[in-house]
């Protein structure tokens, strides 16, 4: 007998809005870091021998400048980030952390505001055209439906999703700015847009096999249909997530400071985008065609 998935369609629903309201308590209460990608500012890449990281904050501090640091793959590189400095500055800071260690320059560079903001507008820009472009495309494809199921209605379900997947994610990163000082940049956007690739590659997936359903089992009820596409598709979209999943979870453990948090954007959003493709997009979907029929 087939496990009926969406028997507990209201749980996974209701799931879903406790993650969401502790997501919008993080950011509203503890927000992200804005790395300086967004806000401008000062990049040092270090070698150096000083192995208390506080002795190099102390440097920085008395100069009532704020920093972040993390460190490379490679021995005794460290990658340092604060507000805008000139030459002159950066030199002292330098000939002061030499003083406690020897001390290396390997790369300075600053980021301007303008380049910040032309980042930011073309974040918020991508995943506007990106949501339109899915609902327009899911509506064409799927446009062979019987006049009972609305295509329309999949490719709005599809960006629903696809928004619970970038807004969870983007909680789970704000929290751990917390504890692992986690800074917004270009990398999380670019992981931001991978897992909305993922998503709803993984959610369409799902979908088709329910289109194929209904064309195929007129008779069935659109129930039926569903809880057959979802445990048609199971085994796929699980092996698929848990590749990713083991390959990202290597990465991660074994991976450098430098694109950590990259990689737990993308272990988190690919685990998020998993489960809302099986559990919430498909009983989205079936609560809406069984609230509002269409004939």
């Amino acid at each position: 007998m087939k496990f009926d998935i969406l028997k507990f369609r209201y749980l996974f629903i209701y799931f879903s809005l406790l993650i969401t309201i502790a997501s919008i308590f993080v950011l509203s209460f503890y927000k992200l870091k804005i790395g300086i990608d967004f806000t401008g500012g000062s990049v040092l890449e270090l070698r150096s021998k000083i192995e208390n990281n506080e002795n190099i904050k102390e440097v920085f501090q008395k100069r009532d400048l704020p920093i972040t640091i993390s460190k490379t793959t490679e021995d005794n590189v460290f990658i340092i980030k604060t507000k805008t400095i000139d030459e002159k500055t950066k030199d002292e800071i330098i000939n002061d952390l030499s003083k406690i260690g020897e001390s290396e320059q390997l790369s300075f560079e600053s980021v301007g505001p303008t380049i910040s903001e032309s980042l930011k507008n073309k974040a918020i820009l991508s995943v506007i055209f990106a949501s339109f472009a899915i609902i327009l495309y899911i509506a064409y494809a799927f446009r062979n439906l019987p006049n009972s199921v609305s295509a329309w209605r999949f490719g709005i379900i599809a960006v629903v999703a696809l928004l619970h997947d970038i807004f969870i994610t983007t909680g789970a990163f704000a929290f751990s700015g917390i504890f692992l000082n986690y800074e917004v940049d270009s990398l999380f956007i670019t992981a931001i847009l991978t897992v909305m690739g993922f998503s709803v590659h993984d959610t369409i997936v799902v979908f088709d096999r329910i289109r194929e359903n209904v064309i195929l089992n007129p008779r069935n009820s659109f129930y039926i249909n569903t809880s057959h596409a979802l445990t048609q598709t199971l085994a796929r979209s699980l092996s698929t997530s848990l590749t990713l999943i083991f390959a990202l979870s290597a990465l991660f453990v074994l991976g450098g400071n430098t694109l950590q948090h990259f990689i737990f954007t993308l272990l988190f959003g690919i685990i998020i985008g998993t489960y809302s493709s099986i559990f919430i997009a498909a009983s989205l979907i079936v609560i809406w065609h069984n609230k509002r029929p269409l004939n």
